[in-house]
């Protein structure tokens, strides 16, 4: 982790928050497209359904656990500051239920507005995670475990996201099935947005990695995948 002024330090735990608001903002607004909630939030929002309890105390331990296979998957190379994840991953929970809320029953009408909704989740959702992840603080559980995985196997991180979203996505629907004998909260827009955001993340981090690195380093970095 990089050396910050104080002002730097506030400035990447604000934009650390902003992008975990986009991101749950997404996921709010994928879940009114009716086309499926976005893949980070699938897996939590079927075993909410399962055990009928709120999905931000869900997304809270599902979170947690993805945070034990870190530690799994790294052993001794697993930074205990890492554990902060557990932190965000409440504060997460609460702004899963807050954007609930917000976004009350909003909806664009027909199937175009419906995909048009899909579109503007999934731009929500690649912001979100490039804003959290580029200020080098302590990257959410779920790509938290992409990184790892893509550190020990060398694929590129927005490569791995997008396994790691489509096998949580497998996972929901074989729960659902299960449990639920019918799929839900899973779409088309789900899968959608497990193959897609990965891509768009890599768009989306072109102009803004520059500008987030000089904020909150004091200079540009080269971009990488």
């Amino acid at each position: 982790m990089r050396k910050s002024t104080s002002a730097q330090w506030v400035i990447r735990i604000l934009i650390y928050i902003l992008g975990l608001f986009s991101l749950a903002m997404g996921v709010a607004v994928s879940a009114n497209s009716d086309l499926g909630i976005s893949p980070v939030n699938s897996l939590p929002y079927v075993i909410s359904a399962v055990v009928r309890r709120d999905p931000g105390t869900c997304v809270t331990l599902v979170f947690c656990f993805y945070i034990l296979l870190q530690i799994i998957i790294l052993r001794r190379e697993f930074k205990p500051v890492n554990l902060f994840q557990i932190a965000f991953s409440t504060v997460f929970g609460y702004f899963v239920n807050f954007t609930k809320d917000l976004v009350g029953d909003w909806a664009l009408p027909g199937y175009p507005g419906k995909l048009v909704m899909l579109c503007i989740s999934i731009v929500l959702i690649a912001v979100g995670v490039v804003l959290y992840v580029e200020v080098e603080l302590v990257p959410m559980p779920m790509e938290g475990l992409s990184l790892c995985i893509a550190q020990k196997t060398g694929v590129a991180f927005h490569n791995m996201k997008i396994i790691i979203d489509c096998l949580v996505v497998v996972v929901g629907v074989v729960l659902s099935f299960l449990f639920l004998h019918k799929l839900a909260y899973i779409r088309e827009g789900t899968v959608i947005t497990a193959i897609v955001t990965g891509k768009v993340m890599a768009l989306v981090k072109k102009p803004l990695s520059p500008l987030i690195q000089k904020v909150c380093f004091g200079a540009e970095s080269a971009l990488g995948d």
